[in-house]
């Protein structure tokens, strides 16, 4: 299954709506739309992962990549996800304490 990515504005923030599965052979296709997102002067990032039905360690290791650069130029980015498999991915790794996570992009951009 293809990556499907969509952005849209909420308020001052980005979201970033990614559908499908986030893998090796995907993951190239992410990395390079958030970082087009951070180079166009977008440092408050929601990433939805609501689409998403599958995310391996890379897909992990892109969204901490990030998480470091938009933190370096004073920016957030928190990430939606209601999916049960993806958020054990990132209970297990710990990850979970990391990211601000929230249920849903209306939770997410309220939050302040």
């Amino acid at each position: 299954m293809d990556l499907d990515i969509t952005t849209s504005q909420r308020d001052a923030r980005t979201v970033v709506h990614v559908a499908g599965e986030i893998d090796v052979y995907t993951v190239p296709a992410l990395r390079e739309r958030l970082d087009a997102e951070i180079e166009r002067g977008h440092h408050h990032l929601v990433v939805d992962l609501g689409g998403v039905t599958f995310m391996d360690s890379t897909g992990l290791g892109v969204l901490v990549g990030r998480l470091k650069v938009i933190r370096g130029v004073g920016g957030t980015m928190s990430l939606v996800s209601a999916n049960d498999r993806v958020l054990k991915v990132f209970a297990i790794t710990g990850l979970d304490k990391v990211f601000e996570i929230h249920r849903s992009v209306d939770e997410a951009v309220t939050d302040e």
